[in-house]
């Protein structure tokens, strides 16, 4: 973190650190949208990004990724500083961003959707386990990407990535206008990865699905992280994260 940042924002200093993003700038073409985002993300960890609309979240997953039109300051993942790297080289590190508009390409099947991205790395999951935790998938298999729900969609954008080997997921709004039970779903999912060693950065608008799910909640606003909340120390800042969220 920058010599300036608060305390507060500082990771577990005990755990290893795979992500760390210090002084990070971005822009849209001439438009300054991040302003010096500053946080880090333990190995294993879940933590979520949280704020309005257009605080800053999403220009940060994708800044990470290397999508926008100019970043700088500092992103390293497992010490590699990514700054000046093109988005293929920095999936091929083995990052993966899921986002929020899906891109499901609608002329091929489901199968064919999840074999689509190439293997970056060992450690990805088989489609058998894809299947086993979206179940859905495996009986829409032959399924068109235009004839899926919206639920489906995002299963599938999820199982995607899942086959990379990529061991830090970026999810981007990943409940966003889901019935409830594709949202628990989707929470369960979160659950079962951290379980098997991804690490997952997550925007999201749904407090009590972020709640559910999250080691740590980073509060993006006006493109800087302006405070970090452990999951759990929620009940005791609930009024104050209200207050960030205009809730």
């Amino acid at each position: 973190m920058s010599d300036t940042a608060p305390d507060t924002l500082v990771g577990n200093p005990n755990a290893d650190t795979l992500l760390t993003v210090e002084g990070l700038n971005g822009w849209y073409g001439e438009s300054h949208v991040l302003h010096g985002i500053d946080f880090d993300v333990s190995a294993g960890e879940v933590v979520t990004l949280l704020g309005r609309n257009g605080a800053g979240k999403t220009s940060t997953l994708s800044a990470i990724m290397g999508l926008l039109g100019k970043r700088t300051g500092s992103v390293r993942f497992g010490g590699t500083e990514t700054i000046h790297l093109q988005p293929r080289h920095i999936a091929r590190l083995g990052i993966a961003l899921c986002p929020e508009e899906r891109g499901i390409f609608s002329s091929l099947n489901v199968e064919e959707n999840l074999m689509l991205p190439p293997r970056i790395a060992d450690g990805g999951l088989t489609v058998e386990r894809i299947y086993q935790l979206f179940p859905n998938l495996l009986e829409r298999r032959r399924s068109q990407g235009t004839k899926l729900s919206g639920g489906e969609q995002q299963m599938l954008a999820i199982g995607r990535i899942l086959r990379t080997g990529a061991r830090l997921l970026l999810l981007d709004e990943p409940t966003e206008g889901l019935a409830p039970v594709i949202v628990q779903h989707i929470g369960e999912t979160v659950r079962a990865l951290k379980k098997e060693g991804f690490t997952i950065v997550l925007v999201e608008q749904n407090l009590r699905f972020a709640a559910s799910v999250a080691d740590r909640h980073y509060v993006v606003e006006q493109g800087r992280v302006i405070d970090m909340i452990p999951n759990t120390a929620l009940d005791q800042n609930i009024d104050k994260l209200h207050g960030y969220l205009g809730v």
